[in-house]
């Protein structure tokens, strides 16, 4: 597992599972002769995707950011559909860390779509029950009211059995939540209406966690937006305002779908200055 130290956070990626899916649609409008630049993709213009929920350790607590595809939750023509190749192991990645789900004190949600939030529940032989039984679940209040009540395009990722079991642990925020000292997560909109970025300033030190809004290394154009964006222009317009901000500050940019970076680090120029690249195992 990677890991990452920016001040007093400490970042380590858990094993979320992978999908794949057409590169057209996560580059939107933009010619594939110019994404197929960026991002590799495969015979069927399928690109490799992480679901890779972010452990966040700060000041003795214990927070992951999105949990991950889940298990045992999918139907065949879902995982067909989804391009799904592997399944979550945060059992496995947490332990390995000496913990365990009961040791997370919050998750931190950035969007509640099936590839972010199927990890919070799991199936039982009544139905489905909470993974982080322990974690408070911070999500901004439109995201939170869209996933109990889905509009016609929503309802295809916006799932009871990932909500109805959690609702007791849901804490829903506004526009901002200060979830600790120097760590934000802010409500943007865009990639759906209520997603959030996080944003993490100490001592003259930056990350910033974009989220979908920029989802790979590949979407740092400030106009390549994704054909999923329910509000692709607030996703144009959210993403100008926070890759001017990280850059100003030469902020580490986080991410959870990449397969080949788990964070990079811009200059002011907008230049990659730091990478922390993902490690490649041999079963794949």
């Amino acid at each position: 597992m990677e890991s990452l130290q920016i001040g007093r956070a400490e970042l380590t990626w858990l094993n979320g599972g992978v999908n794949f899916l057409d590169g057209g649609a996560m580059f939107g409008v933009v010619p594939k002769a110019l994404w197929g630049k960026k991002y590799p993709y495969n015979e069927k213009n399928q690109i490799e995707l992480r679901t890779d929920p972010i452990l966040l350790q700060i000041d003795g607590k214990n927070y992951i950011i999105d949990s991950g595809m889940g298990n045992g939750k999918l139907t065949d023509k879902q995982i067909r559909n989804f391009g799904v190749r592997e399944e979550s192991y945060i059992d496995q990645s947490l332990a390995e860390l000496e913990l365990s789900t009961d040791d997370i004190d919050a998750m931190l949600m950035t969007h509640l779509h099936f590839d972010h939030a199927c990890g919070l529940t799991k199936p039982t032989d009544n139905g489905y029950e909470s993974v982080f039984k322990n974690a408070d679940i911070y999500v901004s209040r439109v995201e939170w009211d869209e996933m109990r009540n889905p509009n016609i395009r929503s309802a295809n990722t916006y799932w009871e059995m990932n909500w109805k079991s959690i609702q007791g642990q849901v804490q829903p925020f506004e526009q901002e939540w200060t979830v600790t000292d120097g760590l934000k997560m802010i409500h943007t909109g865009g990639h759906s209406d209520g997603h959030s970025i996080l944003l993490f300033e100490d001592g003259g030190e930056t990350w910033i966690h974009m989220a979908d809004i920029m989802p790979t290394n590949a979407h740092q154009n400030k106009l390549w937006a994704l054909a999923y964006d329910d509000y692709p222009v607030t996703s144009v317009h959210q993403k100008e305002k926070w890759m001017d901000y990280g850059y100003k500050n030469q902020a580490w940019y986080t991410f959870y779908h990449d397969a080949y970076f788990r964070a990079i680090q811009f200059n002011e120029s907008g230049n990659r200055v730091k990478a922390v690249e993902r490690q490649r195992h041999d079963y794949e």
